[in-house]
Formats: structure tokens, sequence, C-alpha cells
């Protein structure tokens, strides 16, 4: 059955970014595909961005980008080994630590949220890697050791970009380390398609329209991919499956190493009360003081059964209507499952809207934000609106309050690995040698896993077995390296928008044009020539 999986996330501070840099570089230009996350300090008004007009939205983004900053950022660089049997990749991940040299706006919830999953923000104030948004300010971009050519480096490897719920975390990554944001939002969609012509991913979309999840929230979609992908490899290797493999970093840059540890699902015959709230959303408002259960395993393998069930008695109901004999009809379709969980992709042919639209009182009474995990509206739970792991969440009067500085030791505990090799773990596999025991206190911060280098590894895990299972199950006489080309095409530059049947195309219109601050940015990251190479191959 499945085995747990422990993900090595390298911690990237003030202190060792110049030491770690070569590595990163590197690791980004050979990778396949990038994965990135973000953690922020806040979003500003919630009512803005879930705003009819997509116009409207982007300019309440655009505010929260300006005022707000990233608290820090994680990459993961997934790469595909030609030599390994199925669809192996060696994956690399970082998690930056990053400090705004500006004044920003950090909202009394984030923090809250961030303090609860483990977020030390003594050591973000401390060792944070200094960055200043906007335009340039005095350097360049393209020379030095900062985060804002990390970020160059990273567009000049034109490798594809695969986020969750990616619109917001791309307009951040676009004020912070890149350029003034544009004001219009066909500007700024223009030069996101030149910024990453290898394409951009949204595994939010991938999730509710591929793979049409129960839940789309960043944790159950990296636990649901995860555990398919285990039944896939216990059945015989002939189902599409993936593999990863980390490196096993030992000596001094073991020092560097966080392992976050992803145990392997446990049985659900134990009749936990879990929380439909926390099911349907992936958050809720009594936290870690909620009495019933927020295990994402436990809800996975419930909707597993509750959709089981649910087949089964349309199919008495179809043969009772056939004349197949009296079948009497269960109480309840999902047989402990959170009855107020909707099904909202998991369509049966058999299914009527009316189906889909159940719902139920909710047994977690507090008052809710305007905005969940996934920075998705909770104020219709019949919508289309499941949550991610990016919790950053504000009070609803949006009370701000400027940052300040401490310098308090980081009592971050690192750990050790043993000298070796790359380390493969198959589907989670084994876990990485050396590394020493957590405690129980360690474990419990580490549940929600929330962190932006461990969500980024997720992100890149849930596209890399999309990309397994739509390629398996699709045409099978495209040459590989065609397909590895086209990823997802049918998700190519399509970004979630919550609450819409649509998502937001990220294309270069014919009545747009590229910003004037990207143009210049563009001469500078690929050189002028190279640039306008690209721009006449697109026209």
């Amino acid at each position: 059955m499945e085995s747990s999986l422990v993900v090595p996330v390298i911690d990237v501070q003030n202190d060792n970014f110049k030491e770690l840099w070569p590595a990163m570089v590197v690791a980004i230009k050979t990778s396949s595909f990038l994965a990135l996350d973000t953690e922020l300090s806040g979003l500003g008004n919630r009512k803005s961005l879930l705003a009819e007009s997509i116009e409207d939205r982007y300019k309440a983004i655009c505010h929260a980008a300006r005022s707000r900053s990233i608290l820090s950022l994680g990459i993961a660089c997934y790469k595909k080994l030609d030599n390994k049997a199925a669809d192996t990749y060696l994956v690399q991940v970082y998690n930056l630590t990053l400090l705004c040299s500006e004044e920003y706006i950090i909202e009394p919830q984030s923090v809250h949220f961030l303090v609860q999953h483990g977020f030390d923000f003594n050591k973000q104030y401390a060792h944070g890697i200094p960055y200043c948004k906007g335009n340039n300010k005095g350097g360049s971009d393209d020379q030095g050791v900062h985060i804002r050519a990390l970020f160059t480096e990273l567009l000049r490897a034109r490798k594809p970009l695969v986020l969750h719920n990616g619109l917001i975390d791309m307009a951040f990554l676009y004020q912070s380390f890149y350029a003034h944001l544009p004001e219009r939002l066909a500007t700024f969609t223009a030069d996101l398609s030149e910024m990453f012509p290898a394409g951009i991913y949204d595994t939010k979309y991938v999730t509710e329209f591929e793979l049409r999840l129960t839940a789309s929230y960043l944790e159950y979609a990296y636990k649901k991919c995860k555990l398919d992908n285990s039944r896939s490899l216990t059945s015989g290797g002939t189902r599409p499956h993936v593999h990863v493999e980390f490196c096993q970093y030992a000596g001094h840059m073991s020092t560097y190493v966080d392992y976050r540890v992803c145990p392997a699902v446990a049985s659900a015959e134990a009749q936990t009360v879990i929380c439909p709230r926390f099911s349907a959303f992936g958050w809720c408002s009594n936290g870690t003081q909620c009495p019933l259960s927020h295990d994402t395993d436990l809800i996975i393998l419930q909707d597993e059964k509750g959709k089981e069930d649910k087949r089964k008695k349309r199919k008495r109901h179809r043969e009772k209507r056939r004349g197949g004999g009296d079948v009497a009809e269960d109480s309840s379709i999902f047989n402990g499952a959170p009855e107020n969980k909707i099904a909202h992709m998991e369509v049966d042919r058999e299914e009527t809207p009316d189906d889909r639209q159940k719902a139920t009182a909710d047994p977690c009474p507090e008052t809710e934000p305007l905005m969940d995990s996934d920075r998705n509206s909770q104020h219709n739970e019949g919508e289309n609106m499941k949550t991610d792991s990016k919790e950053n969440r504000v009070c609803e009067d949006n009370t701000d309050s400027v940052t300040t500085a401490t310098a308090d030791e980081d009592t971050n505990t690192k750990t050790n690995t043993e000298d070796g090799a790359e380390n493969s773990t198959g589907d989670g596999g084994e876990a990485l040698g050396g590394h020493s025991a957590r405690t129980d206190a360690q474990k419990t911060a580490e549940a929600g896993t929330h962190r932006a280098g461990f969500d980024a590894f997720m992100t890149g895990y849930v596209f890399a077995y999309s990309c397994t299972l739509v390629k398996k199950e699709g045409v099978g006489a495209v040459e590989e390296t065609e397909a590895e080309q086209s990823w997802l095409s049918t998700c190519l530059n399509k970004v979630y928008l919550s609450g819409k049947a649509a998502p937001l195309n990220v294309v270069k219109s014919t009545f747009s044009k590229s910003s004037k601050a990207h143009m210049q940015k563009m001469e500078m990251v690929w050189g002028g020539r190279m640039y306008q190479t690209e721009v006449s191959q697109q026209c």
C-alpha cells in the first residue's frame, strides 16, 4: 500500500543565499518545469477581490500587491529523468524567506494563521532576504546575487510555470521582483505571455476541469493524486504513475534542510466525525479548536466511499425502473460522509442539477471570512469555490498594521542526513536516512503542511501526476517528446477564476500592447535582438 513521503526542503535565508545561489540557478535551468508558491502578508479588501468584473478584481489585486508583500517564496524544480522507468522526476525544493525593504501592510489575522502553522516571523525579520518592489531602484536585475536577479534567471530558463490558483501569485511576483504592475488586465496578461513563453499552468484549474476532483484545495488535490498514484503502483504498474526522487544532502548542506513528512493514508474504518466546512473548503473558522476532524486523508477516503455508494444507489434506481425488482433505498447516500460536501466535479451521468445543489446546516457555527484559504469566496457554498493551502487571511474590517523588524534568534531546528547519492522514493517510498525524529509539537505544527516550499512541491506533484494520467489515458500514438512538450495542452495558459465558469486566458490580444516597463525588462532579460525575434514570431 502507500508509503510515507519525506520531502527535503532547503531553507534559503539572507546568510546562505549567496552560497546556495549556484545550486538554485542550475536546478532552475535544468528543470523540466517549475512550480511556485507564495506566503503573503495579506490581500486587502476581500469583496473587491471577488468583484463581478474581472477588470475590477485585477485593480484590487494590484492594490494588494503594491501595499502588501511576499513573506516567503517556494520554488520546486521538477526535472524529468530520461534514463528512468515510467515518469520519474528529480525534485529540488527551496523555501526562500523574504523581507521587503519598504513599508508594507501586514494583516493581523494573516499573522495569526501563519504563526499557527509554524511560520517564524522572528526568522523572517532577522534573516529574510531583502528586496525592493516595483521598477528597478538603482541596481541591475540581471547582475549580482539578489532575489530580483534570481527571478530574472527564472525567466531566462523559459520553463513552464506551474501555480495553484495563481492569479494573485503572479501579480505579487510581477510587482515584487519584476516591475510596477500595469493598470489594465489585458496588458498584464500580454506581459505574462511573453515572460513565460513555455506556458503557465494552474493546478486548481487542472483539478477542477481536467481531473474533476471532489475538492480542489491544494492539500486535498495533492493527497488524492498521491493516493491514486500509489494504487497505480500496487496494481502492477500497468496504470499511469509517477516516481519522484530527491537529492540526499550531506555535510554542511544538511544543516539547511527541513524534512517535511507526508504520512501514508490511514484506514477509514474508524467512524471519525469530519468537519464539513474543512472538508469542503480546506479551512475552518474554529482552527485547531474545532472538535471535528480536519484529517484530509480521511476526507478523501470518505469522499470515495460516498461516490461509490451514490453510484450503487443510482444503479439500483435504474434497475428498478427497468423492472429489475424491488430495491431498498438507503437513508443516506454518503453513509457517514459529510452531507454538505458538494461533489461538484465528479458528476454522474444520471445526476440531476438538484442532486448537485444539496446543502445542510453547518456544525461549525462561527462566522467565516470573506475569503477562504484558496483566496476564494465562501459566501455561497453552493458555488464551485474550493480552497487552497495558501491561507493568508484578513480580518473582515481589514485592520492594517505596518511591519516592524525584530532581531530574535532563529530557533528553527535543522536536521542532518547521511552521506549518499540521490534517493529514489517511488511514490513516496523510503524516508531519507539520517534525519532526526520529530517531536509531537513539531509534527503538530507541520500537520497542515502550509509552507511555501512544500506547497510548491505539492503543486508540482499534482501537475506531474496529471500530465502522466492524461498522457497515458489519451492518444497513445503521440510520440513522447511531443507529449512532453505539450504537457497539459487543454490547460495551457488558463488561470482559475473564483466563481467564474471560464478561466482567465493568459494571451496577448490583438487589441492590447505590452507595457513599456515590460519591454525594457525583456530586452535586459533576453537581449534586444532575441526579444524582437520572439515578438515577431508571436505576431
